[in-house]
């Protein structure tokens, strides 16, 4: 079992059907044991992220000590009525709660149902995906009220949630994870504004998030990292 070279870890990765959550399981089963959470995998744990009952229930199945608990969940936007503001005139309330409830409440309550799982006596993680979007003091934009503001808060959230995991475990490691734009649904209608060389593979996307995991140490814990190793300030 090594963090070093993520082989014979146990895993649990929520969000296993997402672009990024299968690569990501694809990558990691080859070395490692992976138990896989999502809404609709026919071969998955069933959880949704959005009813703390089925979140409960889906820990209730992992029966292992855990190493690293990833959770690949988002919602930017649902090709319907909901999508990334341009203005505040722009802001709805239902629009908002959904925001809110896939970006922040959701990976907070599948901390505190798979939190307990992880190992304690030695180095374990929990990973969520966050955004470089969420950091405020690298908004010059504006826009994208709703996501922005879920994701900032899901990185307070993880904030807190290192903080006291250090209690119980000095060698935990909690972090956010920007896996920059992926070729995914998630940033399909906004694929033509980024640049060159800059649009990743879902593959490509989640090696370098096996990487950044990799790399952390307890001092990392509690902070977001991109997709290339950089810590992203808050």
């Amino acid at each position: 079992m090594s963090f070093d070279e993520m082989t014979g870890l146990n895993i649990a990765l929520i969000g296993a059907t997402g672009g990024i959550g299968h690569a990501l399981v694809k990558q990691l089963s080859k070395d490692n044991d992976v138990q896989t959470f999502s809404r609709r995998g026919a071969d998955d744990i069933h959880i949704n992220i959005t009813d703390e009952d089925t979140i409960k229930d889906a820990a209730r199945h992992v029966s292992m000590p855990l190493d690293l608990v990833i959770v690949a969940t988002g919602l930017l936007h649902n090709n319907e009525h909901l999508q990334p503001e341009k203005s505040i005139k722009d802001l709805n309330y239902e629009d908002l709660i959904s925001a809110f409830a896939i970006n922040t409440i959701g990976p907070s309550l599948v901390a505190k149902h798979f939190m307990p799982l992880l190992k304690r006596e030695q180095r374990s993680t929990f990973a969520a995906l966050s955004a470089r979007v969420g950091s405020i003091s690298d908004n010059h934009l504006g826009g994208w009220y709703g996501y922005r503001a879920a994701k900032a808060a899901l990185n307070m959230m993880l904030r807190n949630l290192s903080i006291e995991a250090k209690r119980t475990n000095k060698q935990s490691i909690i972090i956010g994870l920007h896996p920059g734009t992926v070729d995914t649904k998630l940033s399909k209608p906004f694929q033509s504004h980024v640049a060159e060389g800059k649009l990743f593979t879902a593959d490509h996307a989640a090696q370098c998030l096996i990487n950044v995991i990799k790399n952390r140490t307890p001092e990392d814990s509690g902070f977001i990292f991109d997709w290339d190793n950089k810590k992203i300030e808050y």
